[in-house]
Order: structure tokens, then sequence, then C-alpha cells
């Protein structure tokens, strides 16, 4: 079962959750406890951006997920959670309800092995995590973590949205 953030990001074959972890954790958890039966897995499918090692326009897929805060990274904050979900060796994206906009706290991301950011995907495998379902997501990068990143996502975004279209059209003959 695949699902989405929704709002300008849509897809045809992907249930809408929401934008930001608040309201895929509260959106996410309504739609499971409203199901008979849970699905046997389920697939976050959208857009992220690139700390700098994933180049623009790349399609990769991931079942592990931080949500590490810009002030951590700068030594100003520390957390007693636990901020890193992995079901095995992947990519880790990160999430957090702020995009990264300075190269300098992305190169902090890399040094940590974290190479892409999307609001929702922590959340995403938090919840799943919660109702004991395999998850994982399918992105594509349409920006890189700079001061241009909200302008290049906007730029990039249809193509990529177009591209995931395309992905799953291609994987679910």
């Amino acid at each position: 079962m695949f699902f989405c953030a929704g709002r300008d990001e849509v897809f045809s074959f992907a249930k809408p959750i929401g934008v930001g972890s608040f309201e895929v954790a509260t959106n996410l958890t309504k739609f499971l406890t409203s199901l008979k039966e849970l699905p046997k897995n389920i697939i976050f499918i959208g857009t992220a951006g690139s700390y700098g090692r994933i180049p623009l326009f790349e399609i990769v897929n991931s079942k592990s997920a931080s949500h590490i805060e810009l002030s951590f990274l700068q030594k100003q904050s520390y957390t007693p959670v636990d901020n890193i979900i992995s079901t095995g060796k992947t990519l880790i994206v990160n999430s957090s309800n702020y995009i990264t906009t300075d190269i300098n706290l992305s190169t902090k991301f890399i040094k940590l092995g974290i190479d892409l950011e999307n609001m929702e995907f922590f959340a995403f495998l938090h919840v799943a995590k919660t109702f004991n379902i395999p998850a994982g997501g399918i992105f594509v990068t349409t920006n890189f973590t700079n001061e241009n990143a909200h302008t290049d996502f906007l730029r990039h975004r249809k193509i990529a949205m177009n591209m995931l279209e395309d992905w799953y059209k291609y994987y679910n003959k």
C-alpha cells in the first residue's frame, strides 16, 4: 500500500496522509486503526532534498530515517529519545519540519551518514514500527539543501513526481 504527503505531492496510486511529521503521525495512525486488516507492508513515496552525495533526479529507496534537528548539529541541543529508525542497511533520510538551507549543516549530515531529507519519512516509519508493519520509502531528489533549496524544489517537483508515476507504472505492470 502506497502513501504520499498530499497537498502539492499527490500521486494516482498513493493515499495522501499529510505534510510534516505531525500530520503524518496523526493521519496514518487514524487510517491504520480504521482498517479491519493491516496491510502486509506500506511504502511512502515522495520528493527529497540531497545533502550533497545524491544527484538531482535520482530515484532512491530507503528503510532508514532519522529525526535530527539542525540545533543538534550546531551543538545547541540534545535529545533523550531514539532518533533513528532502521530496518536494514539502507540510505538514511532525515526528517524535520524544517528544511536545511545551509551547506555547512548539510556537510555535517553527510558526516553522520545521512544523505537525504524528507519532512514525513521518520514519522511514517515510526507509525509503521508501532503497528509492526514492514515499511520503506521511494524518493526522487529535487534539490540540494542549500540557499536555493526551496526555489529548486518548486522548479523540479513536477519532474520528480512524473518520474515517480513512471516508476510505479514500470514496477507494477
